[in-house]
């Protein structure tokens, strides 16, 4: 789309087309008429029309053999450049997906399903874990939420439910959730706010996003994250992979 000084300039070459217009008009004029005898008047070369500036398009012709011959007369006395012994490299290009990361998901995943790295059941020294704080679906490692917690886990996409309302907010989150999973995103962030802006400032949104996630079967854990990363205004979902 242009943008607005386009648009500006565009406009002043039309104006100034008019005014172009009208001057040859009045030219055309004074010529079939006599013009009183004016000393101050000078002679100006007519403008050009806007059109004009451009010139015409025409399709590529190959250069004829009086071209080609003026040419190579123009470059008679020009000495070509040596040319040097190169190799040409034949790279392949590094594949677009992050074959790492996903290995290194996939076996953080295994390790925490196996509690090959058992830890207790807390978030880190000082934090408690509440029902409403986090959520771990049976057959999950425990450490998943502190790994979780700790950024261990890529975020791939998030979504901000502000101004929404409950029953917008619940299918958003839902096409959400079904565009992470044709994605193959593990991990998302959803950002419900602190409900400081809603009735009575009571957070709705906060513990109705939370009740619906564990309603999804593609969700495997999810927990709040630390005070930079949104702190009680968001949450942190892991999901199940393909």
């Amino acid at each position: 789309m242009a943008s607005a000084r386009d648009l500006a300039d565009l406009g002043a070459l039309l104006r100034s087309e008019r005014r172009a217009t009208r001057r040859e008009r009045r030219r055309a004029v004074a010529t079939t008429t006599p013009a009183p005898s004016n000393p101050e008047v000078s002679d100006e070369p007519p403008a050009q029309r806007f059109g004009e500036l451009f010139r015409a398009w025409r399709p590529y012709a190959a250069p004829s053999a009086e071209e080609v011959a003026g040419f190579r007369a123009a470059m008679h006395d020009v000495t070509p450049l040596r040319a040097r012994a190169r190799a040409e490299l034949q790279r392949t290009p590094p594949s677009p997906h992050p074959r790492q990361r996903a290995l290194d998901e996939r076996a953080a995943l295994a390790a925490s399903q196996a509690a090959e790295n058992p830890s207790p059941m807390s978030w880190d020294i000082g934090a408690d874990i509440e029902d409403e704080q986090s959520f771990l679906r049976a057959g999950v490692g425990p450490d998943v939420l502190r790994r979780l917690r700790r950024g261990e886990w890529t975020i791939n996409a998030e979504i901000d439910l502000h101004a929404h309302n409950q029953d917008q907010a619940h299918a958003a989150l839902g096409e959400f959730l079904r565009m992470a999973r044709l994605g193959g995103w593990r991990c998302v962030r959803i950002i419900h706010g602190k409900g400081l802006g809603s009735h009575r400032r009571l957070p709705v949104l906060r513990n109705k996003v939370r009740r619906w996630l564990q309603q999804r079967d593609e969700v495997l854990a999810y927990c709040e994250p630390r005070p930079h990363g949104g702190g009680s205004g968001a949450v942190l979902v892991l999901l199940r992979g393909k």
